[in-house]
């Protein structure tokens, strides 16, 4: 490495996020971006550890040490390539993706102070689409056509790789564009969307055709007119609360919010009776994960009264480690996103009883408070009422509390499937992951 004694001498340093009294008035990303010697500096952190982690732990393998000693050495093009062959789409992972690769650093289990992967990664692409390093490639056809459904991460990733390999390959998107998740359920203020419109202009200069509006049934049919079929459709059924009231208007699945706002901000119009909004409203967001930090962050930027995001399991460790997950391991810890410092209250241990309401309207939502208990039997704990139940005052209510695993037919034999409509809803790292290793196999099955 360039400079060994560099995590000796320099601290992490992030970027942050622009001042909450300015970002909740508008879309725009909330997060900000060092400066050119910053950035080097924090990628001269990168220590020569020996067994590097992060490349373990990251579902891409991407080599961080490599392109972090490009970038800290300014020779930003051979860190984009050293980047990009492994990581298809580092645009969208170093703005969403929660940096696996960080919390197996070893610098992590030196001080809690581990490489700046992620921004490191985002600044290496920009600076790569700023500087021309990033070109349209156009491969020698091998006369192989292939069908993707599905423009989501894994579906994107799994297109780039066919592509690349030489194979004719149409996209099938049942919506009027390309992202999938990325679009329609992650906000502006986290991605914004001409980001995505870049890298889809680059993939169609690539030669993949992309169809959009057109639900696709992945049958015998459909399969026989191409050499292999993908089917990348995510997990598109959320997870629903099937309780009294559950009908009351003012109760909406996340994604029902979170698509909606984004459609609007590029430029869809709903009816009165269509939009959904946080304005001047008393908010309950129900599930606390990221969909629900989503949730929280928008109904702010729609001038929301005051929001209350309640989780029914148990309040996460707080502090950096995780005694049940040590490091290298992902640990289960308590998160605060920009969203929560946005202002929110947040409760654990609560479950959801009913939907109160008058006139047909959400006015409340009853909760009791609860605690988990080990089963005799062994298995799921179980749940059990502590208190009295109280009413929490919403006259909004989004429930993100994830999705279902979806089950497929049998399909013929040369239909894949992969990312989330395979293992189940994830990250989008893993997502892409999902997509480039399937895009492996099929290119081993049409060139057998």
């Amino acid at each position: 490495m360039g400079n060994p004694k560099a995590f000796l001498e320099i601290r992490r340093q992030e970027a942050g996020y622009r001042p909450v009294h300015d970002r909740i008035h508008d879309f725009g990303e909330v997060e900000q971006t060092l400066n050119t010697r910053e950035r080097r500096l924090q990628a001269s952190r990168c220590m020569d550890c020996g067994v590097p982690f992060c490349h373990w732990a990251c579902p891409l393998g991407n080599k961080a040490p490599e392109w972090n000693d490009a970038l800290y050495k300014g020779d930003w093009e051979l860190a984009y390539q050293l980047l990009s062959s492994t990581n298809p789409f580092p645009e969208f992972t170093g703005r969403i993706c929660p940096a696996l690769c960080e919390k197996a650093c070893v610098l992590n289990r030196f001080n809690h102070e581990p490489t700046t992967n992620r921004e490191d990664e985002c600044a290496i692409v920009e600076t790569a689409f700023r500087e021309g390093y990033i070109e349209p490639h156009l491969p020698k056809r091998t006369g192989k056509k292939v069908a993707v459904i599905g423009a989501g991460p894994a579906g994107l990733a799994a297109a780039h790789t066919l592509n690349q390999q030489g194979h004719e390959v149409t996209v099938y998107e049942k919506n009027e564009a390309a992202g999938g998740l990325l679009r329609y359920g992650i906000p502006n203020f986290k991605l914004n969307k001409a980001i995505i419109d870049r890298r889809i202009q680059l993939l169609e200069e690539e030669g993949i055709t992309f169809t959009y509006g057109e639900a696709i049934e992945c049958d015998e049919s459909f399969a026989s007119q191409y050499d292999a079929v993908l089917v990348c459709t995510g997990t598109p059924t959320a997870r629903d609360l099937k309780v009294a009231g559950r009908e009351l208007k003012g109760v909406h699945l996340a994604l029902e919010l979170l698509s909606q706002q984004n459609r609007v901000l590029a430029g869809m119009e709903y009816d009165k009776d269509e939009r959904i909004s946080a304005k001047g409203k008393d908010v309950l967001v129900i599930g606390g994960g990221d969909t629900g930090s989503d949730c929280i962050g928008t109904a702010h930027r729609q001038g929301c009264k005051s929001v209350t995001q309640i989780e029914i399991m148990p309040k996460p460790v707080e502090g950096p480690d995780d005694p049940k997950n040590p490091w290298p391991h992902w640990p289960f810890t308590l998160k605060t996103t920009s969203s929560h410092e946005e202002g929110c209250t947040r409760r654990w241990n609560v479950n959801t009883l009913e939907f109160l309401g008058e006139d047909g309207r959400l006015t409340g939502v009853r909760v009791q408070e609860i605690e988990w208990q080990p089963n005799p039997e062994g298995g799921r704990p179980l749940m059990v009422a502590k208190g009295e139940p109280e009413t929490i005052k919403a006259e909004l209510c989004l429930l993100a509390m994830g999705f279902l695993k979806p089950e497929h037919p049998e399909y013929p034999s040369n239909v894949f499937v992969c990312g989330d409509a395979k293992n189940g809803a994830s990250l989008v790292v893993r997502a892409m992951a999902s997509g480039i290793d399937t895009a492996k196999r099929v290119n081993e099955y049409l060139t057998k």
